[in-house]
């Protein structure tokens, strides 16, 4: 079974340091078949490290958004929409902890980005906590699921060094699946190269996202590393 991983970079990096990063973590990193790596730089930098991917032939190894618009192409100034990235991304991360906190995205507006991808044919990675996860995942149209993947990214454990206990990650699991059945689930937070392997291990959890820990290439070469190991 093919094992995710996510290096979200947030809102950091130049062009220049997002392409040496590129160049780094290719050197670095031998792709494993049984491994998808999936990178979400700032939407800027889609279209050149698009170009910049293809010369390293790692088939698997794409792109993510970090957002999109939740409305189509139109009058919409500053917005970017799906039909302007699916070229170059297979995936967008949306209804992220920090853009509910600091751009007071609600459920209804998570939902027409969700739907939006999928018009646009990106798979959606639908971030949830708890208690939360019911009322976000019922305000999507059953039509825009398809491609839906959850990631469970509990805001206690964002930004620590410490993820959750795998008790409370399998507990978040079995309730997630309730809500959302035999769709992919992700787990964010405070994933590092240490705890990788332990974290990707929990029953029901498909794939990985990182945040901090992925800024620097070398490290997130490690996590990939871990998450690779049987």
């Amino acid at each position: 079974m093919t094992r995710y991983i996510v290096a979200n970079w947030k809102s950091y990096k130049t062009l220049s340091q997002a392409e040496k990063w590129i160049e780094t973590f290719c050197s670095l990193y031998h792709p494993d078949p049984h491994v998808h790596v999936i990178i979400a730089p700032p939407a800027v930098y889609l279209a050149p490290l698009f170009q910049s991917l293809r010369k390293y032939n790692h088939s698997h190894l794409s792109l993510a958004a970090q957002d999109l618009s939740p409305y189509p192409m139109g009058s919409y100034t500053g917005a970017v929409a799906g039909d302007m990235i699916r070229n170059f991304v297979d995936y967008a991360i949306v209804g992220h902890s920090e853009r509910r906190r600091y751009f007071h995205e609600t459920n209804q507006e998570v939902a027409q980005k969700v739907a939006e991808a999928a018009a646009a044919e990106i798979k959606p990675i639908l971030c949830v906590d708890l208690p939360y996860a019911r009322a976000q995942i019922a305000a999507l149209d059953e039509a825009d699921m398809g491609d839906l993947v959850v990631g469970y990214c509990p805001v206690e454990a964002i930004g620590l060094d410490i993820p959750q206990s795998p008790e409370k990650i399998r507990a978040a699991v079995e309730e997630i699946q309730v809500y959302a059945p035999e769709k992919p689930i992700f787990y964010g937070g405070s994933i590092n190269a240490a705890n990788a392997g332990d974290c990707i291990a929990i029953e029901g959890i498909s794939g990985l996202m990182v945040g901090t820990a992925c800024l620097d290439a070398k490290n997130f070469a490690g996590i990939c590393r871990a998450v690779s190991q049987p």
